[in-house]
């Protein structure tokens, strides 16, 4: 068996977390024994179907050199369980929430065997009357933030013995009567650790904001209006706590449920943890990433490769609804239905680098457009032929598809989405997801305690060609992140090797929107502000997204927030915590 080209930091991360151990916590797995464990047990579901019995073997091996050439990494559940004792795959759950202690408690449980298998869930807390509002039996209710405190802390008790850290995402609609305490509730450190809150916004909402007026607040219980409010002043109240510590961040639910593609089974709430993912009630969904740095070269992108990447990918994601055993029988009632999958990139900083491309440039919008085209085309041109073997998805004939192109027959609901990549991106060597890179030289601490150290491979041979590498201009970019105030190292070469915080934040914005284009799903992408950032540039972004048709955004401003992952070598104590970078 071929050894595998992995970087240190590469070998770290799958040691701590992906391989397997033994009872005294000693490795006994190597990387190319995992990705075989996994490309066997995948491989499995083509027996399922008459057409593809004959062909498992073939199909394990598509599968092992899919992954172990690291073109393509499925998401970590399906790296550490796919073959093991678990066999729970997928990466993404949302779980409904009813006004109710039996519901509240019965998801508390559910959320617990999410967890514990390493993948994340997401939650619409809407539902629950706010406090102080009365309870039948007697007394007044406390209101969904103290629930979400709840969770959060079952949450912290679990990820303390698990390989993989479980997140939540927590939602409230705008017009709950609670909203603000929601918007405010991560305005203290150390507050709803485990959770990513996010506001569900309406078009009535941002259009109230617009025109500056005002609009009701519901209560859930009654469905009457509580209160008037200034959509304006909530607006203001969002851009002022996402300023101060990034969050909350905001959903586009109207544009999310403009795009579900099965309205009749119900309508979309919540997306998952990292809010990449909008998904029904008990809905589950598996990701995957292709490695664009690795369909680069030579200054042109291999469509070739591509293509028959994503028809790989696709095969592989399709097989994992077949092999996973879903924690809850509500999971695998749905999932069966809608055999949603999520097939995103990484590297896509890295391939820009390779064509010659800055980020923020029109050349790279008009870069991702073209690609993120090529991937959706192909993806549902790979779904097809597979609905054509195996069947369409059960739920085809109330959805989208059906009722506006009949011709249009698919195995999966969804197939595209855009996730953070944070530790496979790591395994690949790759930057993660369509973020630019975070910096040309820097750290990472891992929530085990290790400092993996990087230095960019393309920048240091791009400065040995131009005879800019030495130990005064190294020590700089070890200091600084970014080469572009070095006036040593050429022009061209600093416009290429652009990093997150040399990036006027409307660039991040418009590329999020240009991926949006071709994406099923969602995105997840956190748009970097400078430290002098104000809070109207904060609704700036905002409003940005929504004209651009984003369906969610996140902001983080430099140095808004403690417990940093990432970090400068010399600006350790003011660098930041990008948004979930490390949740995935």
């Amino acid at each position: 068996m071929p050894k595998i080209n992995l970087s240190k930091n590469a070998l770290t991360i799958l040691e701590q977390r992906y391989l397997k151990k033994n009872a005294k916590g000693r490795v006994i797995e190597k990387p190319e024994d995992m990705f075989r464990r996994v490309a066997k047990n995948i491989a499995q579901a083509d027996g399922k179907y008459r057409n593809s019995k004959k062909n498992i073997k073939k199909t394990e091996q598509e599968f092992y050199n899919l992954m172990s050439s690291l073109d393509f990494l499925p998401n970590s559940p399906t790296l550490l369980n796919a073959g093991r004792k678990l066999q729970q795959l997928a990466a993404c759950f949302v779980l409904p929430i009813e006004d109710g202690i039996d519901s509240i408690f019965k998801t508390l449980h559910d959320t617990a065997l999410v967890h514990k298998t390493g993948a994340g869930t997401g939650f619409n807390f809407s539902r629950l009357r706010p406090k102080g509002d009365i309870i039948e039996s007697s007394g007044f209710t406390s209101g969904p933030i103290s629930f979400m405190k709840i969770f959060d802390a079952a949450t912290e008790q679990i990820k303390l013995g698990g390989n993989l850290r479980g997140a939540n995402m927590g939602i409230l609609n705008a017009d709950h009567p609670d909203i603000e305490d929601l918007i405010t509730v991560k305005s203290k450190e150390n507050v709803l650790t485990n959770f990513n809150v996010s506001v569900a916004i309406t078009d009535e909402f941002m259009d109230a904001v617009r025109k500056n007026k005002s609009y009701s607040l519901v209560s859930p219980r009654t469905k009457k209006t509580v209160k008037k409010e200034s959509a304006r002043s909530i607006f203001k109240l969002i851009c002022e706590q996402a300023w101060l510590n990034g969050d909350p961040g905001v959903i586009f639910i109207d544009r999310i449920n403009q795009f579900n593609p099965t309205p009749k089974l119900g309508k979309i709430e919540s997306t998952d943890s990292c809010g990449e993912q909008p998904l029904l009630p008990y809905e589950s969904c598996n990701l995957g990433s292709i490695n664009l740095s690795n369909m680069a070269g030579n200054g042109r992108i291999d469509y070739a490769k591509l293509k028959k990447t994503i028809h790989a990918s696709v095969h592989l994601l399709d097989n994992v609804i077949d092999m996973c055993e879903y924690p809850l029988k509500e999971n695998m009632k749905i999932v069966e239905k809608n055999r949603k999958i999520g097939l995103g990139i990484m590297g896509f900083a890295d391939m820009l680098i390779k064509l010659g491309i800055p980020y923020d440039s029109n050349e790279g919008l008009k870069t991702a457009e073209e690609i993120m085209k090529f991937i959706s085309k192909e993806a549902k041109g790979a779904s097809t032929e597979l609905a054509e073997s195996r069947g369409v998805f059960p739920s085809w004939k109330n959805s989208i598809y059906n009722s506006k192109n009949k011709k249009i027959k698919l195995r999966n609901a969804t197939l595209t989405t855009i996730a953070p990549t944070g530790t496979i991106s790591i395994i690949a060597d790759a930057s993660s997801g369509i973020e630019p890179l975070f910096a040309l030289s820097y750290a990472r601490k891992t929530a085990e305690g290790k400092t993996l150290v990087y230095f960019n491979e393309s920048l240091k041979k791009a400065l040995i060609k131009n005879k800019s590498y030495d130990d005064g201009i190294i020590e700089r970019i070890n200091r600084e992140g970014s080469i572009k105030n070095i006036d040593e190292i050429p022009a061209m070469t600093r416009r290429i090797f652009v990093v997150g915080s040399d990036i006027a934040p409307e660039w991040h914005v418009r590329m999020q929107a240009a991926f949006q284009k071709y994406v099923d799903n969602g995105i997840s992408k956190t748009v970097t502000l400078p430290k002098d950032a104000t809070v109207e540039d904060a609704g700036k972004i905002f409003t940005m997204a929504y004209e651009l048709g984003c369906k969610g955004i996140s902001i983080y401003r430099f140095g808004s927030r403690e417990g940093q992952v990432i970090y400068l070598s010399s600006k350790r104590d003011e660098q930041i915590t990008l948004k979930d970078f490390f949740r995935r």
